[in-house]
């Protein structure tokens, strides 16, 4: 294969989250006549990549799926060169700053071709939430700092996101490249929005919100349920619908339930059906995203691609190109906004809003990644003819070494196979030589 684009991650299904769908809607669009993809990622106890249509690399990992959900990668494979000759890479695309960036950068030195990496998620966020040291959180962006400052490019997908990493310490170039949907656009067939929320008590003239994502708190959750509560207060009738799993999933729908809300507010669990997906946004009147968390917030486009418009908080990463009061509305970051916000609104007027979402709001993967695609081609241009600095970072020798000692086993491991080889067809003719003389 030729004009391989290489993208590693640090998840990947069976593991399923935002920047794990980026990276399978980049490898399947990146394939065509003139190009391929191949993607590289841990390894996860009972993963099947023979369902998709590009080639996909694990190396090993440690299993860490009780204290994070994930598995671990050890950024040290040999056999990931060995596999990879066959594609000749021409990029290196990281969607992690941490261990798939560590693991790009020692395969840079020995393919000698560029790394872009993606900056999607707040990760100082995310240390913070696994890390209570002040001291290991300062450590570990050190290090964080130190991946990101190696890549010869840095993409954000949302100027929040890239804001956040210069609050970092980042003071490189940083190219905004957003991610698109891979919802088409347009509704389902009311036969499938009956099928999926059958059981549900969704009377049609009540207004239905919907939540979409993680179930943790840091998405903003206790001021969807608190402005619930202070409507419920005034006896006005909704329902609410929570759609995901996550780690305060039990903890979110008790406290749900302490406010009396158990007979309008549901949790469906996650739905990894992308039909089902689209049925939900179909069925509900308006998206509720009061998420500071998100860089980018891929769920409010998808809701955009049903016609669902969006309640956001304004200023947020999720909120970037919406116009309140047209194609979507903008809170402040409160119960009592939130709960404002919903008192005065119609049905009527929630479809109009998401009227306008679907045309101002949408973006395919198909369009997000002719974008991409044409920015890499300017950075190989740019890395051939020496237009990015050199690599004078401070672990980049360490990085350097682990690239040749990679090279160096796996040149080994060839060796050692074509010797196994030639033994084996020695023993062969010695079988046939003996069978002759007896």
């Amino acid at each position: 294969m030729e004009n391989a684009i290489c993208l590693l991650n640090d998840s990947f299904p069976p593991v399923i989250d935002g920047v794990a769908n980026a990276v399978m809607n980049y490898a399947k669009n990146l394939s065509s006549d003139e190009e391929s993809s191949v993607v590289i990622t841990p390894d996860y106890p009972g993963s099947d990549d023979s369902r998709f249509p590009y080639p996909v690399l694990r190396y090993p990992s440690l299993d860490l799926r009780k204290s994070t959900g994930y598995t671990a990668g050890i950024p040290f494979a040999p056999d990931i060169l060995r596999s990879l000759e066959p594609y000749h890479v021409q990029l290196l695309h990281s969607h992690c700053p941490i261990v798939s960036t560590m693991l790009a950068r020692e395969l840079r030195q020995v393919l000698d071709v560029p790394l872009i990496l993606t900056y999607h998620t707040k990760f100082d966020i995310d240390i913070a939430n696994v890390m209570h040291s002040r001291a290991l959180q300062e450590v570990s962006k050190r290090a964080l700092l130190e991946n990101i400052n190696a890549c010869d490019e840095v993409w954000a997908v949302s100027r929040g996101a890239a804001e956040n990493l210069r609050s970092l310490g980042y003071e490189g170039e940083c190219v905004i490249m957003h991610n698109g949907v891979d919802l088409p656009r347009g509704r389902v067939s009311q036969t499938q929005i009956d099928a999926v929320t059958e059981g549900f008590d969704l009377p049609a003239h009540v207004p239905v919100y919907l939540f979409v994502g993680r179930i943790m708190w840091y998405k903003g959750l206790r001021i969807i349920l608190d402005a619930l509560a202070a409507l419920d207060q005034e006896n006005r009738d909704f329902r609410m619908v929570f759609v995901g799993g996550g780690g305060d999933f039990e903890e979110v729908k008790a406290y749900s339930e302490t406010l009396g809300l158990a007979q309008k507010v549901f949790f469906a669990g996650p739905v990894h059906q992308r039909e089902l997906l689209r049925a939900w946004y179909c069925r509900a009147d308006l998206f509720l995203f009061p998420s500071t968390f998100d860089t980018n917030g891929l769920v409010v486009r998808e809701a955009a691609a049903c016609a669902l418009g969006s309640v956001l908080i304004a200023g947020s990463c999720a909120a970037e190109g919406v116009t309140n009061e047209r194609n979507g509305l903008l809170i402040e970051e409160n119960a009592q906004s939130l709960a404002q916000c919903l008192r005065g609104l119609s049905k009527e007027a929630m479809a109009l809003i998401g009227s306008y979402a679907q045309k101002e709001l949408y973006l395919s993967w198909e369009d997000a990644v002719k974008a991409a695609r044409e920015r890499y081609q300017v950075v190989i241009d740019r890395y051939h003819s020496g237009a990015y600095a050199p690599y004078r970072r401070r672990m980049e020798p360490v990085f350097k070494a682990n690239g040749e000692l990679m090279e160096g086993l796996a040149r080994l491991e060839d060796q050692r196979a074509a010797l196994r080889s030639r033994i084996a067809d020695l023993l062969a003719e010695y079988k046939e030589h003996l069978k002759d003389i007896l």
